[in-house]
C-alpha cells in the first residue's frame, strides 16, 4: 500500500474506494444540501467536509470557491500524516476532487513542476476536468505564480461522462 497516495472517486464510490485503499482521511467536496454517510473507517477529525458547488464564476443559490475554502483544504493537507492514503471526493470525481487531488499534490510536492503534475493527473484520469477557479485559487495561496492554472489549462477538458472512474496520485 503505498501512504503517499490520494485517491480521487465520486460519491458513490467512496465506500469502496476508502476500504479498497486503506485510507484513514477523507475530503469531501459536494453542494450545499448533498449529504453523505462518512465510511466508518474515517474518524470524524480526520474528515474535511467543505461545500462548494462546482461553479468557476458567482451563481445565484451556489457556493463559489473561495481562498476560504482553499485555506481549509491546506491545513487539512498540512495535518495528514501520509501513514495511510487520502481519498478526495466530490459529486461525479469530475471537476472539485480532481482540482482539490492536483492542488494537494502541488502544496505537499512544492519542488514538482506543476506541468508535470497536471500530465500526471491527466494520465491518470482521461475524464478529469479540474475546477479551475478553485486551482486559480490554490496558485495564489501557494505563491505559484499562474503555473498551476496554465498547467491544468494545457491539459483540457477531460472526455465527457457522467461519473468519472476511481484513480489516485503518487506523491514520492
Amino acid at each position: 500500500m503505498n501512504s503517499s497516495r490520494i485517491h480521487v472517486c465520486s460519491m458513490t464510490r467512496v465506500v469502496d474506494t476508502v476500504r479498497e485503499s486503506g485510507a484513514r482521511s477523507l475530503i469531501t467536496i459536494l453542494t450545499a444540501g448533498a449529504s453523505l454517510v462518512r465510511p466508518r473507517e474515517i474518524l470524524p477529525e480526520r474528515h474535511l467536509q467543505m461545500t462548494i458547488s462546482d461553479i468557476d464564476e458567482p451563481r445565484d443559490g451556489h457556493v463559489l470557491p473561495a481562498v476560504a475554502h482553499v485555506d481549509r483544504l491546506l491545513a487539512f493537507l498540512e495535518d495528514w500524516d501520509r501513514e495511510t492514503p487520502l481519498v478526495i471526493h466530490c459529486y461525479a470525481g469530475v471537476s472539485r476532487s480532481p482540482a482539490a487531488a492536483y492542488v494537494a499534490a502541488c502544496a505537499l510536492s512544492p519542488r514538482r513542476c506543476e506541468m508535470e503534475l497536471a500530465h500526471e493527473l491527466r494520465r491518470a484520469s482521461p475524464t478529469a476536468t479540474p475546477n479551475r477557479r478553485l486551482v486559480a485559487l490554490a496558485d495564489g495561496q501557494l505563491g505559484r505564480q499562474g503555473r498551476m492554472t496554465a498547467a491544468i489549462a494545457a491539459i483540457g477538458r477531460g472526455a465527457e461522462c457522467y461519473e468519472g472512474a476511481p484513480f489516485a496520485l503518487d506523491l514520492a
